[in-house]
């Protein structure tokens, strides 16, 4: 993981001196991508800039690299994982560094345009032809690695991240609205869609994943030479099943050996899911890693937490659980800072975790450079098979058909009507689509071309980004294109044995782990049950020091123009008397539109100048042991109301009665009123919570209350996980 930036004269002129200096901010706003190593060329029409993370030959490979006749110029984020064979493949070539990016000169120089069509790996990079007069800017298949653009009629900037090239002075800081707003990603309207991903940021570009761009520095023209697509699926394949997952765990375990190659520590994200986990098992017969588990209400009540501990146990691996407690909120200045990062709306509950985790993994493990994750199984192995629809392959066929017509009629509004009157509409899809092939012809292909886009638009992005901020290079063995193409050969009358919750992969995998853990269902990362405590956490990130960062963002232009202020407000208290009342995540997007636009028009310091606490951790024995423990501090499931344990209030919380608000009861923290109770719609909750006084046990106050656990248990659930409520152990000890 590196940080890449470039200016280029797209006019036949050299570029200017002063250009230097532009090149030098470039590099300062990403240096968090590389803190190892710095370096500039400035020649002719052609800046670059190169900050470098050294993960591979830390000592030879500094770039920019050149070609033995200095013909050729790279500058390359990334890793090519196969370097070795393709190397071996280049007959009479002797590479002069080790690194693994310098095959792409050889590459190159032998096979023009098509040098990629071999290359396994996650890379962006600029190539300098000097003879051609050209500039290359490409990116791996699936676009893990970033790579953006600005151009104008006379010069082109580029880098890693768009902070990047709001370094130069011609580059507009203007938040797209009407761009944003119109995304499904960000709406989560129920559509499939491949249209390009949204960059967020008026006229900035991204270099297509799966292509390169050929800039004629002479006047600016591009030409796009798609050396991939994401394959059609569909196959004829008359492979058994058991076929199917020999083919599908042996490439798995290549991408995984390829994956683990470094000269520095490799650890894993480890949720407990049948991804991380067989990621983990493949990888511990390579080194020994260390896993990193987000520990919090909502991995406690998923049974994430608890899964990992296992898998990791059962390996023989470390796993450090990485605690995101009730009062663990962020305060705004470090929410703007990770929000800057990432630089998308799409910023929330999982990249706050995920950047946590790795702000712990660097802060515990010096020399850990490289982290491995599970992303890319879900949107090609079937796993949101389940959660679409009834539970079986037909239904989820049936709610992704509905997801295509949807986008279909978006073309044809005209017809929406016909589709509503009854739920056995008059009209076939065919009135919609026409002649021709088309997305209602089987959705689930156009079901993957969507999720290809959102991989691009959201996790690859967010992956990177997290990492980055903490000098990190993410790595993703399903974002192998091998595996891909594989799957896509599965006959369509086959999906469902293949297909159905990940079968294929489990099949693969089973005899690598405990039963158990092969046969988990899939989990959200953060919804679902135990949801609340991380809609909770970003409700109270919202509403601190007074709705700092909703009225900050509202006071943004484009904001001013498209968010109704009242409304969002409402939306706030709502979610401060109820976190799942409204899904905080449509409110935390736009006040992050407003923010990201704040931030473009007065850049803040580059990220690499800010040091932000990290996290801390707890290394669990016995799970077994711990769970009652576990449970009360992070007051989950019905272990965290032993009628034994004594409840009380928070240090800093106080109850107090408002006769003249209609006779409600008022919960203060920290002098502040955090929660009104109404006594007439929450009068168990309320009898509790006059009842508790920190002597008595949780079975004595409910008596007391005259109520049963039941009727409590989501507040008093909500009010422990706030810090409103806490639990000491039978003998006033604290648990």
């Amino acid at each position: 993981m590196c940080g890449l930036a470039g200016v280029i004269s797209t006019s036949g002129t050299a570029l200017p001196p002063e250009t230097r200096d532009t090149l030098t901010r470039m590099a300062a706003s990403i240096a968090h991508r590389g803190p190892d190593d710095e370096r500039y060329l400035l020649d002719g029409p052609v800046g670059l800039a190169f900050r470098r993370l050294s993960v591979i030959d830390p000592v030879g490979g500094t770039q920019p690299m050149t070609s033995a006749d200095g013909s050729l110029v790279l500058i390359a984020n990334g890793e090519i994982y196969n370097y070795r064979e393709l190397l071996a493949a280049l007959p009479g070539v002797r590479p002069r560094t080790g690194s693994d990016c310098e095959v792409l000169l050889h590459l190159y120089r032998a096979h023009g345009m098509d040098f990629l069509a071999e290359v396994r790996g996650m890379f962006a990079f600029a190539l300098w032809d000097r003879a051609r007069g050209v500039l290359l800017l490409g990116r791996d298949r699936f676009g893990i690695k970033p790579l953006f653009l600005h151009r104008d009629a006379t010069r082109i900037v580029f880098g890693s991240e768009i902070k990047t090239l709001f370094c130069d002075p011609r580059t507009p800081r203007a938040i797209d609205w009407t761009a944003a707003l119109a995304d499904p990603g960000l709406s989560a309207a129920p559509v499939l869609t491949d249209t390009p991903s949204t960059n967020w940021f008026q006229d900035v570009e991204q270099v297509p994943a799966g292509a390169v761009l050929a800039i004629d520095l002479a006047d600016g023209r591009t030409r796009a030479h798609h050396y991939w697509r994401l394959p059609v699926p569909g196959g004829d394949a008359d492979a058994s099943d058991e076929e199917f997952a020999a083919a599908y765990r042996e490439l798995l375990a290549s991408s995984v050996d390829e994956h683990m190659t470094a000269d520095a520590e490799v650890g894993l994200f480890l949720s407990g899911g049948i991804d991380s986990v067989a990621i983990a098992a493949l990888a511990a017969r390579t080194a020994p890693l260390q896993t990193f588990t987000v520990l919090s209400g909502s991995t406690l009540s998923n049974g994430d937490a608890e899964h990992a501990h296992r898998a990791a146990a059962s390996l023989g691996l470390v796993n450090h659980q990485v605690v995101f407690g009730e009062r663990d909120v962020p305060t705004g200045e470090e929410w703007k800072h990770l929000l800057w990062l990432l630089e998308t709306p799409l910023c929330g509950p999982e990249q706050y975790y995920k950047a946590g985790l790795h702000r712990y993994a660097r802060a515990t493990r010096p020399d850990l450079k490289v982290i491995l994750v599970g992303q890319g199984s879900d949107e090609f192995n079937g796993g949101y098979s389940v959660g679409l629809g009834g539970g079986d392959w037909p239904d989820f066929e049936e709610s992704l058909g509905q997801m295509a017509r949807r986008r279909a009629l978006t073309d044809r509004p005209e017809l929406a009507a016909w589709w509503e009157h009854s739920d056995l509409p008059l009209l076939s899809d065919r009135a919609l689509t026409g002649p021709g092939r088309h997305a209602l012809d089987d959705p689930y292909a156009a079901y993957t071309s969507s999720k290809y886009r959102d991989l691009q638009q959201y996790n690859c992005w967010h992956e990177d980004r997290t990492a980055s901020g903490s000098g990190i290079e993410t790595r993703v063995p399903f974002l192998d294109h091998r595996l891909v193409e594989l799957l896509a050969t599965v006959p369509r009358h086959r999906r469902p044995d293949l297909l159905q919750d990940k079968r294929v992969l489990r099949l693969a995998v089973a005899d690598l782990m405990d039963p158990v853990l092969a046969a988990r269902p899939k989990v959200p990362f953060f919804y679902g049950r135990g949801g609340h405590h991380a809609f909770a956490t970003m409700t109270r990130l919202l509403a601190r020091d007074g709705d700092a960062l909703l009225e900050e963002a509202l006071a943004a232009p484009g904001a001013r123009t498209h968010i109704d202020p009242d409304a969002a407000r409402t939306v706030l208290r709502r979610l401060e008397a109820d976190p799942e009342s409204a899904h905080v995540d449509f409110l935390l997007r736009l006040v992050n539109l407003g923010l990201l636009e704040g931030m473009a028009a007065d850049v803040p310091a580059p990220p690499a100048h800010r040091t932000h606490r990290a996290p801390t951790a707890l290394r669990i024995e016995d799970w077994d042991a711990s769970a009652d423990e576990l449970a009360a501090r992070f007051g989950t499931g019905p272990t965290g109301l032993r009628p034994d344990l004594v409840p009380s209030l928070g240090p800093d919380v106080l109850l107090a009665h408002a006769p003249a608000l209609d006779d409600a009861w008022l919960v203060l923290v920290d002098g502040s009123i955090e929660y009104l109770i109404d006594p007439e719609e929450s009068a168990s909750w309320l009898a509790v919570l006059r009842a508790v006084d920190g002597t008595r046990s949780l079975g004595q106050v409910l008596a007391a209350a005259g109520c049963v656990p039941e009727d409590v248990e989501e507040p008093l659930t909500m009010a422990v996980e706030a810090g409103v409520v806490r639990f000491d152990g039978p003998t006033g000890g604290a648990r």
